[in-house]
């Protein structure tokens, strides 16, 4: 699930990581890509500066474009009332994980959500 890395990141990567997975709690109010364009913005800005924060914010981008995937489905299966109930373990599911990622990253450990398409590698 997560590795320590060989040389500490400073605390400032660790900031970055941390916001990479952060900012994709606060993309859930921003309607449809809103998950996705943080970690975005957060690997384009600093892909180059940091390898452990370009790691984990694509590790981020992954996921969330999994949840969002899944969010869909979800969306798509409320017409049979399953939906409803998925969508919320869903949810739920993505925000322990999210704040697990977030700890993992503060401790400037490499976090690898438990399941995610990698897209970007």
């Amino acid at each position: 699930m997560s590795e320590v890395i060989t040389g500490r990141p400073s605390r400032d990567e660790r900031n970055w990581a941390l916001i990479a997975h952060l900012s994709a709690i606060a993309g859930m109010l921003v309607p449809i890509a809103g998950i996705i364009l943080g970690p975005l913005v957060v690997w384009l800005l600093k892909r180059e500066d940091s390898e452990f924060v370009a790691d984990q914010a694509k590790e981020a981008l992954n996921f969330n474009i999994t949840m969002f995937l899944g969010y869909i489905i979800c969306f798509i299966l409320v017409i049979i009332v399953i939906g409803v109930f998925l969508m919320m373990a869903l949810g739920l599911l993505h925000l322990v994980l999210i704040i697990i990622a977030m700890i993992k990253a503060s401790e400037g450990v490499r976090y690898r959500y438990p399941f995610a398409l990698r897209l970007f590698s």
